[in-house]
Parts: C-alpha cells; structure tokens; sequence
C-alpha cells in the first residue's frame, strides 16, 4: 500500500452542484448551462439583506448566500423598478450560489436576472435558521485541513486510538487481535485525517478501505472476514499510541507522571510510546490505554491518586 504524509490546507474546493445538493437536500431552481460545479472556498456564509438595500461596501464574493423570509418581505416593499435595481446590482456580483430557504421559488422577474448574469439558484424547504446550520456543518467539513498520515486507526471503547511506528513494528498484528476482541477498525497503513471545528477526524483511503495487511498471508477483507460491525468509517482521534522496538538503554514512563502529546494539523493529543518486545500482549495494553484515557477524562488519575496516598507534592 502507498504511503503519503503529505499535509495539504485547502482554501478552495470544486463540489458537484448534484452532490452539493443531495448532501443538503436541495433543489435546482436554475442552472447555468454547462454549469456543473460550485467553487467553494470559505466556511462563511452571507445573508444579503443590507446588500439588496444597496450596501455592497463589503460583499464576500466568495461566500454561499442565502435568501429567506425576510430578504424576501424587505423586497415586496420596494416598488417595481426599485426591486428591480436592487435584483440587478445583486445579481451581477460574484458568488458560488444562491439557495432561498422556507420553500421559497423565485418569481419570473428574479428568474429572469438570475439567468442574465448567470447564477446558480438553489432551494431548500428547510428554514433559514436550519439551513444555516446544515450549510455550515457542511463546508467546515469539506473545506477542513486535511492529512495522511502511516499509521492505524481503531475504535476501542468507544476512544479512536491512533496506533504509529515504524513499518514492522506490529501495528497490524495488533489490529488483528483487537477485532478479535470485538473493537473495530477505521484504517489501517494509511489514515486520512481533516480538522474539523479543533477535533481530528480519521478515515481510511477510498482505494484501501476495510483493508489491511498483514506479512506473510497479504492483504485481507476485514468486512468480509469479520462482518460490517468490525469497521466504522470515520472516528475522532482521541488518542495515540506509538508503537518502538524495545530498548534496553532507554528509561520509559513507569508511572504515568510524563504526558507527551503528538501535534497533527496544529492540535495537541496525548500520547504514550509503548515498547515492543516478546510476550506483551499490545492488543490488552491498547485496551488498558483507552480505558484509562476515559478514566482521566472523567477527572481519575492514578498517578494522582498514589501521590495522595504517599503525602507527595
């Protein structure tokens, strides 16, 4: 399998108009011909209200924007050949879309400027306010910072355990019998990672998804081998684990006194170095990591603990 650490951020992204719409359960209303992408590249999203009253001082040519109820009303307000400036000069500035929310369809005047300049008009039967919050959820997550990082990614108790270490190291094996342990697998060799509102988001490949490889037999199904219940598709990194060949000269935390984090995507996750060697049992070692992960989560430290039971500062 090939492996690809390349960190990419990025600004912009061409989206499907059809996907752009399943996604958001909406409707095309008008499509420019030969249209078939929105350019997206900012989460921000603009309620053009002041612009329709003529205020375009600080139009975001970039963002969505989103028409409701009362962008609407303000325009029944105006006479004719107002409403018909205010479309116009709307109109003919740059945006990836316009979606009208609450059901609404644009009338044979707004139609007709719409198709002039070119605009893509979309609706959605969802109120603005829902709108709104879909839309964004959305383009934070399409335009998320992204990674791929060699590594595995598992779901043990409910914690996604990031697991890295130099190839051989026995990442896989431990997969292996962690599955056999009823958790379950998101990725393994390579885990695509994007941050998402300051929580990273692992997921495998397309191309590799529900596989994994293991020396000696290649490269095995795990849906098919151990059922659609072993694998999830996608899981928030909690914690990682990094996997090293033991070594004797080297002193490793015995106590639980040294907190070391692993910076992916500029955030911040704890981390613990276990060393390999012959006999350990990795996979109930995860266990233990993941289970005491929860522990400190939920204000349980024993480290803490023993240094208040023995008087220690």
């Amino acid at each position: 399998m090939k492996k690809n650490n390349k960190t990419t951020t990025p600004e912009t992204k061409d989206v499907l108009i059809k996907d752009f719409c399943q996604k958001l359960n909406l409707s095309v209303l008008y499509q420019p011909q030969g249209s078939t992408h929105i350019h997206l590249s900012t989460c921000n999203i603009s309620r053009p209200g002041l612009f329709l009253a003529g205020f375009y001082n600080h139009f975001a040519q970039d963002r969505v924007q989103v028409i409701g109820q009362q962008e609407t009303e303000y325009l029944k307000t105006l006479t004719k050949q107002e409403r018909e400036k205010a479309r116009e000069e709307f109109f003919k500035q740059e945006f990836p879309c316009v979606i009208l929310s609450s059901g609404l369809v644009p009338d044979k005047e707004a139609l007709a400027i719409a198709k002039k300049h070119g605009r893509l008009l979309l609706g959605s039967k969802a109120r603005s306010t829902i709108l709104l919050s879909d839309l964004s959820l959305y383009l934070n997550e399409t335009l998320a910072p992204s990674t791929r990082c060699h590594g595995v990614l598992a779901d043990i108790y409910g914690i996604g355990v990031l697991i890295i270490g130099k190839s051989g190291v026995g990442k896989s094996e431990t997969v292996l019998e962690l599955l056999q342990r009823m958790h379950r697998l998101v990725a393994d060799d390579a885990v695509d990672i994007k941050c998402v509102a300051n929580r990273l988001i692992g997921s495998s490949p397309e191309s590799i998804r529900h596989f994994t490889e293991v020396r000696g037999l290649g490269l095995i199904d795990i849906s098919l081998m151990y059922g659609a219940s072993a694998f999830v598709d996608e899981k928030q990194i909690d914690l990682v684990i990094n996997l090293e060949e033991w070594d004797a000269s080297k002193e490793y935390d015995r106590l639980g006194s040294y907190t070391a984090t692993h910076k992916i995507l500029d955030v911040e996750l704890p981390m613990h170095t276990i060393p390999v060697k012959t006999g350990r049992n990795l996979a109930v070692i995860l266990e233990v990591a993941a289970r005491n992960y929860r522990l400190k989560a939920m204000g349980h430290d024993a480290f803490t603990e023993l240094k208040n039971r023995l008087g220690m500062e």
